[in-house]
């Protein structure tokens, strides 16, 4: 199930917060509804869509069988953007990079072209520093989001990350970011956190 919560934040809760740990916030929102999350997000220049289900596409395809399952969207996208590459990235917990590429992906970053995914299988959390608000957004699978060029944000796969997603670029390097060095990803819950349950 997708989610939105989107959080109020000042300059003065900078609080430096030790790694994993952060400062008990409340959302000023919270959705699980598909319409009202693109929505939010259409109104702080976010792109975000749910794609049909491939009901055929087998678990752990390859990327040249997903891109196939896909290739209506797929072209669209690439068509719209301008994205001349296209791959599939995978995460298993038993990858044996997962706890470095975690630490990378929580540092808040900005990327010179625009961050497209689609996850087509398991989730992820990203968040979004947006002037005064921060953003996060569970995406699983069947969903598709567009973070523009120069967006501050940082992405959590989770402590078990489990996950396959398509990845649109301009650049064929792929994935280059400019590190802030803003530690505020630490003030703000992780993906297990969100999606622990309450009560």
């Amino acid at each position: 199930m997708s989610l939105l919560a989107i959080y109020r934040h000042h300059a003065s809760s900078r609080a430096a917060s030790l790694p994993g740990q952060h400062s008990q916030r409340l959302p000023e929102l919270i959705t699980s509804d598909a319409d009202l999350i693109a929505e939010e997000l259409a109104s702080r220049g976010i792109r975000f869509q749910r794609w049909p289900a491939r009901a055929n596409l087998p678990a752990g395809a390859d990327q040249a069988t997903i891109l196939a399952a896909y290739a209506e969207e797929v072209g669209r996208v690439q068509a719209e953007g301008g994205y001349s590459t296209v791959d599939a990235i995978r995460l298993h917990p038993d990858h044996p990079d997962r706890d470095s590429l975690r630490q990378k992906f929580l540092a808040e970053h900005v990327h010179s072209e625009d961050e497209v995914r689609f996850f087509v299988e398991g989730q992820g959390l990203f968040c979004l520093h947006i002037g005064e608000e921060v953003i996060q957004v569970v995406c699983q699978a069947d969903d598709w989001i567009a973070v523009p060029a120069g967006t501050q944000h940082w992405f959590d796969m989770g402590p078990q990350p489990r996950f396959c997603a398509l990845r649109f670029f301009h650049n064929p390097e792929g994935w280059v970011a400019q590190f802030t060095g803003d530690p505020i990803a630490r003030s703000y819950p992780l993906l297990d956190q969100v999606l622990a349950p309450t009560g």
